[in-house]
C-alpha cells in the first residue's frame, strides 16, 4: 500500500483503498485500532521507480499506458503548442454569407479572441477551439443556415500557433409558409398587425427577424386598442430535405377596447381625478399603449411618487378598459443652500424650504431667503404643479425684498401671480405660454441724472406680463440644432404722483447649426423696448440693462449704457444684444467655447445697431448627464472707465 503511494500520487491512493477494504486483519480490528510503530515499514527502503504491485481481487491487470494509441496531432504543431504560448485567430468560410451583426456578435462571444492576448497550453486552445466552432455554428444556424458545419485546426505560422475555424455554412433555409394563428379575430385591424409581424414566406429564416417582429406585433397590437393581447412563442418546424421552415405563431387579439375611467384607493399622493388630468386621453378614447406608459412617466416625475402600480383591468361599462393606479409617496419635503458671488451681485446666501405636496394635489409652499451684500430677500411661494391639465403650473407669490445695484436702490414688496405652460427635461414642449398679473409697491433710490444729486421716490405698479415662445430646437440644456423664438409683452400702470402707462416689449431668438460632430455654432439676438412713458419716469427696477453673463459676456452686471455724473449706470427705454459663439468638443466631456458678444442700452423708444459694447472670450464647458456645467471668461474690447479688464460667470447650461 505506502509503495504505491510513494510511486504514483493519485491514481495509487485509489489503490490503496482498495488494498485496505481487501485486508481481513485490519478490518476486523476496527476503527480504533491503528498501526503500531513496530509495524510500520521502513520507507528508506522504497524504491521510486519500482513497477507497481499487483493489485489482488481486481480481477484484470492494470493498464500500460504506454500502449494506447496518441492522438494524431500535426507533429510540428504539437511541438509549437508544447507549453504555453501565444496565439492567433482565424476563421474562414464565412465571407459570403457573415453579416456584420454576425460578426459582432462571434467578437464578443468567443473565448479564443477573449484570451487571445494571454497564453495557452494546446488543451486550452483544443478547448477553446471547440468552443468557438459550437458558438459558430448556432450563429450560423440562428441566421438560417441550419446545415452549418465548423470544424477546427491548428497550425503553426510566424512562429506561433495560428487557430483556424472552417466553416461550410450551407445552403440557406427560407420560409415555406408563416401562419399567424387567431389574428384573424382582431377584424379589419388584421392586415396592419400581419404588416408589423413582417416575417412571410419566402423570407430567409432568421431569429433576429422573428424576434423583432414579435416585438412589432405586440407594440402594434397595443397601439391598436387591445390591452388585453397575448402574442405567443413563434413553433418553427425545420424540413431538412427541401431546406425549408415552417413558422406558426398564436395571438390572441383579447378584443379592442376604449379608455374608461382611473382608479385609485385613497392615498397621501393624489386622487384619480388629478391623474386624468395628467392623462393625455379621455374617457371614450381608443386604448394605446403608449398612452399608458406615458401617464406613468408622468406620475413619477412629479417627484412625489416613489413606485407606482399601473395595470390595465376590464371596465365597468361594455368595451372599456380602466386603469388601476397603486401609488407609494415619495419624501415630499426639500431643504436647498446656495452660496455664490457675482461681480455687480456681490456675495450671496440662499436657503429654501420645500413641501411639495403641502395642499394636495400638487400644491407645493416654498418658503425661501436671500441674504446677500447687495441683495437680501424673502418670498412665499404657493405652486400648483399639472393645474387642471398636463404641465399647466398656477403660482401665487409674496415677495419683499432689498436690492442695492450700482443704477438703484429699491426695496420692494410684490404680490404676484401666474398661470404658464411650461417645457422641461422631460416632455420639451414646441410652444410655451404664460399669462400673469402683478401689484409691486417699491422704494427705490436713484439720482438726477442732469445734476448727479440723489433722489428717493415710491412707485405703485400694476402691471400684466404674459408670454410666448417656441422651441424647435433639439434639447432644452444643450441644443445643437433648430432655432428659438420668444415675446414678453407688459402692459404696466405705474402711479408715481400721478397715474400713467407704458408697455414693456422684449423679443429674443436663437438659432444653432451642427458642424461635423464636434462643433455647434449658436448665435442669439435680443431686442427690447418701452413705449408710452419717458425714460426717467419708469421705475429705474423697470427699465433695460446689459451686462453679465446672460447678457453681453466680458461685462460686470448691468454695467453697459448710459451713465449717470457718479459713473453708475442708468438703465433706459431700449436695448439691442447679440451673441456667438463656437461650441467645440475637445476631448471626453470637456468642451471649449470661444465667444464673442455685444449690445448697448439707448434712451430713445426703439432700440438701435450702433454705438455697440462688445465682449469676448473663452468658455469651458463640462457636459455632464443632467446638462452643460459652463465657466466663461470674459474680456471688453471697448470698455468704458471703471470696467473691469475681467469677468467670470459659471451656470448650469449652456448661455443661450
Amino acid at each position: 500500500m505506502f509503495a504505491l503511494v510513494g510511486r504514483r500520487g493519485a491514481m495509487c491512493c485509489t489503490a490503496a483503498l482498495f488494498l485496505v477494504s481487501t485486508t481481513p486483519a485490519r478490518a476486523q480490528q476496527g476503527a480504533a485500532s491503528l498501526p503500531s510503530e513496530q509495524d510500520a515499514p521502513d520507507l528508506t527502503a522504497l524504491d521510486p521507480n519500482a513497477p507497481l504491485a499487483a493489485l489482488p481481487d481486481l480481477g484484470v491487470d492494470w493498464p500500460d499506458l504506454s500502449a494506447l494509441p496518441a492522438e494524431p496531432v500535426d507533429p510540428t504543431a504539437q511541438a509549437e503548442v508544447a507549453g504555453d504560448v501565444r496565439y492567433t485567430v482565424a476563421v474562414e468560410g464565412i465571407e459570403a454569407v457573415a453579416t456584420p451583426l454576425l460578426r459582432q456578435r462571434f467578437d464578443e462571444l468567443s473565448t479564443l479572441k477573449t484570451n487571445q492576448g494571454a497564453p495557452a497550453n494546446a488543451a486550452q486552445l483544443d478547448r477553446r477551439g471547440r468552443e468557438d466552432a459550437e458558438l459558430l455554428t448556432g450563429l450560423l444556424r440562428a441566421e438560417g443556415y441550419y446545415d452549418a458545419r465548423v470544424t477546427t485546426r491548428i497550425a503553426p505560422q510566424n512562429g506561433r500557433p495560428v487557430v483556424t475555424l472552417e466553416a461550410d455554412p450551407g445552403a440557406r433555409y427560407t420560409f415555406a409558409g408563416v401562419t399567424l394563428d387567431g389574428l384573424a379575430a382582431a377584424g379589419e385591424k388584421s392586415a396592419g398587425l400581419q404588416s408589423a409581424f413582417g416575417v412571410k414566406p419566402d423570407d430567409a429564416v432568421n431569429a433576429d427577424t422573428i424576434v423583432a417582429g414579435q416585438a412589432a406585433l405586440r407594440t402594434k397590437i397595443g397601439e391598436e386598442g387591445f390591452p388585453f393581447a397575448t402574442v405567443g412563442e413563434p413553433e418553427i418546424v425545420i424540413d431538412r430535405a427541401t431546406r425549408t421552415a415552417t413558422l406558426d405563431l398564436k395571438i390572441d387579439p383579447g378584443g379592442a377596447r376604449r379608455f374608461g375611467q382611473i382608479t385609485s384607493p385613497p392615498n397621501k399622493v393624489f386622487d384619480a381625478a388629478h391623474m386624468q388630468d395628467i392623462a393625455r386621453f379621455r374617457p371614450g378614447d381608443v386604448y394605446t399603449d403608449s398612452a399608458v406608459a406615458d401617464l406613468r412617466r408622468a406620475v413619477i416625475q412629479t417627484g412625489l411618487v416613489s413606485t407606482i402600480d399601473l395595470k390595465p383591468v376590464e371596465g365597468e361599462l361594455p368595451g372599456r378598459v380602466d386603469l388601476a393606479v397603486t401609488l407609494e409617496p415619495a419624501p415630499p419635503r426639500t431643504v436647498a443652500a446656495e452660496l455664490g458671488y457675482g461681480t455687480g451681485e456681490g456675495a450671496r446666501a440662499e436657503l429654501s424650504w420645500t413641501h411639495r405636496n403641502l395642499f394636495p394635489p400638487e400644491g407645493g409652499l416654498t418658503v425661501r431667503g436671500v441674504l446677500g451684500t447687495r441683495e437680501q430677500l424673502g418670498s412665499v411661494v404657493f405652486r400648483r404643479n399639472n393645474f387642471h391639465a398636463r404641465d399647466r403650473v398656477l403660482t401665487v407669490q409674496a415677495v419683499g425684498s432689498n436690492l442695492n445695484r450700482d443704477a438703484y436702490q429699491a426695496t420692494t414688496f410684490s404680490l404676484q401671480g401666474s398661470l404658464e405652460r411650461q417645457t422641461n427635461i422631460f416632455f420639451q414642449k414646441t410652444w410655451t405660454w404664460s399669462l400673469g398679473g402683478e401689484l409691486t409697491a417699491s422704494d427705490e433710490r436713484d439720482v438726477i441724472v442732469s445734476t448727479g444729486a440723489p433722489r428717493r421716490r415710491t412707485f405703485f405698479i400694476g402691471a400684466l406680463p404674459t408670454s410666448l415662445s417656441y422651441d424647435g430646437s433639439d434639447d432644452l440644456l444643450n441644443p445643437t440644432r433648430g432655432f428659438r423664438l420668444s415675446w414678453r409683452l407688459s402692459p404696466e400702470l405705474s402711479l408715481q404722483g400721478q397715474v400713467f402707462g407704458y408697455t414693456r416689449v422684449q423679443m429674443d431668438t436663437s438659432g444653432y447649426q451642427s458642424i461635423g460632430d464636434s462643433v455647434v455654432v449658436a448665435g442669439r439676438v435680443r431686442l427690447g423696448t418701452i413705449v408710452g412713458a419717458p425714460r426717467d419716469a419708469v421705475a429705474p427696477s423697470r427699465r433695460f440693462y446689459a451686462g453679465g453673463g446672460a447678457s453681453v459676456r466680458g461685462y460686470s452686471y448691468q454695467a453697459i449704457g448710459p451713465r449717470d455724473p457718479n459713473n453708475d449706470p442708468i438703465g433706459g427705454r431700449s436695448l439691442t444684444e447679440f451673441a456667438i459663439e463656437a461650441r467645440i468638443k475637445a476631448f471626453g466631456n470637456f468642451g471649449i467655447v470661444p465667444f464673442l458678444d455685444g449690445g448697448n442700452i439707448y434712451t430713445s423708444p426703439l432700440p438701435k445697431f450702433s454705438q455697440f459694447r462688445f465682449g469676448t472670450g473663452l468658455g469651458v464647458r463640462y457636459y455632464s448627464n443632467f446638462g452643460p456645467i459652463r465657466v466663461d471668461v470674459g474680456t471688453p474690447i471697448n470698455p468704458q472707465p471703471g470696467d473691469a479688464r475681467i469677468a467670470v460667470y459659471v451656470s448650469l447650461g449652456q448661455a443661450f
